[in-house]
Order: C-alpha cells, then structure tokens, then sequence
C-alpha cells in the first residue's frame, strides 16, 4: 500500500540533503587553498597557524551544514505531517461511526483538496442510506403484511391442537408447528419494532407522560408463561415513575430485555425487572444470573444480527431495537454485571 507521507518525503528530502553536501564540499573547496612555493620559516610559522584557524572554521561550517541538514528533515517531516493532518482527521471521524451512521462528512473543515474526496465519498453515502431505507422500508411492508395472517394460523393451530389432544402422533406435529409459528410471529414483531424505532421514523410529537411502573406491570405478566417453562423465577421491584415516551416504542424495548434475559438465562434461574426514580431521571433495569457478557463485547451486543450463543433461537435484532428505541427517546443505555458479578445488568436511563 502507498504511502502520501513517504512519496513526499522522498521528493523532498533527498534533493535538500544533496543541496547541502554540495554546499558543503563548495564550502570546503573554497577554504581550501592551493599549495604555496618555498618560504622562510616565519611566514610558515604565520600560515600554519592561519590554517589551524581556517581547518577550525571548516569544521564548524561542516557541523553547521549537519545542523542544517537535520533542521531541514525536521522542518519537511512536521510541514508534511500537518499537512496531512485533515487526512487523519477525516479518518479519525470515519472510524468513530457506528455501522449505520450514514450521516454526510461535514465539508466546513474539509481543505480545497480534499473537497471532491469529501463530496464523492458523501455521494456514496446517501446512495447507501437511499438503499438501507428502501430494505427497510420493505421489511416493515413485509412484517405488517405477515402479522395478520400469522396470528390467523396461530389460532387455527391451537384449535386443532385441543383437538387432537388424544392422538400423540398429531398432537406433537401440530404444537412443533405451533412453536415454529411463534417464532415467525416473535421475528415478525422485532422486525417492525425495529422499522417503527428507526429514527427518521420517530416523531417528538408522539411523546406523552407514561407511568413506566404500569408499562412494566404489563409488559412483566406476558413473560410469565414463557418464564415457568424454563424453571425461572421472574419477579418486579416497580416504584412509581412517570417518563415522557411513545408506548408501543416502549414496550417493545421493555418486551425485548425481557425476552433477551428468559433466553440466555439457564433453568432454575432468576430474572428481575425494575423501575424506580433517580432524582429527575426513570431508571429502568432488567438483571439476570446467566452466563453474562464478557466486557470486550459489550459494545457489540447492540449491534445488529450480533449473536453470543449460537444455541439460542433467535436473529440478533432483540438488543439492536432496545438500542435505536432508547436513542431516539434520548435515553442512555448500558449493560454490566448482576449481582455479585454474576450473569448481565441491563440499565436504561431516561432523562
């Protein structure tokens, strides 16, 4: 790979060190002076000791010309490094993103030289965006397409399962087609959870003053069920707390920590959900004794299809929807360990 830095640096130096030496040896060649006829022993008393003066001024021209020459290569590396400064800066920007921070580069700051860098790579960002919004777009079409007919077979599927009750060959056909079709239904809801939490989607206006202890209340009761098939014990410390939020968008993020805790939490184990307040601020917390999340990967958790058991069912969308819904209720969102270091802390903040 090329380098900008090195191609400069080695048009600019080589030419300045060679214009130094012949300097130099200029220099040298003009102190120098030819060789004298036969004299008396007084004036070569006199003209060796001139030439002691004349070699010591040769060799402080010599360093003089060393000192010069490394001040030169001095001066062009920093010249050329704050050159290039715009460049790294631009790169420190692009490597601070998030994988969907498809925002344009700011051009206020950009050099002249820079500008149609800037221009096309901005380009090509909004012909990303433009794409991303169209798949997302389509998903959502998609999603709210499939929930109605889903919920129909759902219901259909439950109905010839207390049917056929008696036959166990049918039974257990019909409750793993069942389950299948509550995992399209789950994944149909994420999935327009995630359309709904984009944040060129959200509207302030939609914000009104919700009880998140009730929020909790409800969204807690909905996972009882899926809680007791595993053995787990989920329980609530709610305190009341009032927050301005959008209710369907909260409940998705409530739903979905929940769901991601009962996943990854073992059988026999606990999960607890709460609420309370924080001075001005609602503080919502899901906490479980599972494996828990090693600190390096913390960060990615968040991040779409991003998955740390590949044995749990699921498409890596639950804490990807808990992140955007979070963002765009200005809330701030972190994760930790439980009790006694033991399995994850989600925390999420709204102010």
């Amino acid at each position: 790979m090329s380098s900008i830095r090195l191609r400069l640096l080695k048009w600019l130096i080589p030419p300045i060190l060679l214009m130094n030496i012949g300097a130099g040896a200029l220099t040298y060649m003009l102190a120098w002076p030819p060789s004298a006829p036969a004299i008396s022993a007084a004036q070569a008393e006199a003209r060796h000791k001139r030439e002691q003066v004349r070699e010591a001024v040769l060799r402080i021209l010599v360093l003089l010309e060393i000192a010069v020459a490394l001040g030169c290569v001095g001066l062009i590396w920093f010249s050329v490094s704050n050159g290039l400064s715009p460049l790294n800066r631009l790169r420190a920007d692009l490597n601070a993103r998030d994988g969907d921070d498809l925002a344009p580069i700011a051009g206020a700051d950009v050099p002249y030289e820079l500008e149609p860098v800037v221009s096309a790579f901005n380009g090509l960002l909004a012909k990303v965006g433009e794409g991303a919004q169209a798949r997302q777009d389509f998903l959502a079409n998609v999603a709210h397409q499939l929930r109605t007919p889903l919920a129909g077979l759902k219901t259909q599927l439950e109905w010839l399962g207390a049917r056929h009750q008696a036959e166990p060959e049918s039974a257990q056909s019909l409750k793993l087609m069942l389950s299948a079709t509550e995992r399209m239904i789950r994944q149909t809801n994420q999935l327009l959870a995630l359309a709904r939490a984009e944040p060129q989607h959200f509207e302030k206006a939609r914000l009104e003053p919700l009880a998140l202890d009730a929020l909790v209340a409800e969204a807690v009761q909905a996972f009882v069920d899926q809680a007791t098939l595993k053995a787990i014990d989920i329980g609530f410390d709610l305190q009341p707390v009032t927050i301005q939020g959008d209710r369907f968008l909260l409940r998705d993020l409530i739903d979905n920590l929940i769901d991601n805790a009962i996943r990854y939490t073992p059988a026999q184990g606990t999960v607890t959900v709460s609420c309370r307040a924080d001075g001005e601020a609602g503080l919502l917390t899901v906490e479980d004794n599972g494996p828990g999340i090693p600190p390096a990967r913390r960060e990615q958790v968040f991040n779409r299809y991003v998955r740390l058991d590949d044995k749990t069912h699921g498409t890596g969308l639950g804490l990807a929807i808990v992140r955007d819904i979070a963002v765009v209720h200005g809330a701030r969102l972190s994760v930790g360990e439980g009790a006694d270091g033991r399995g994850a802390l989600f925390t999420v903040r709204f102010t």
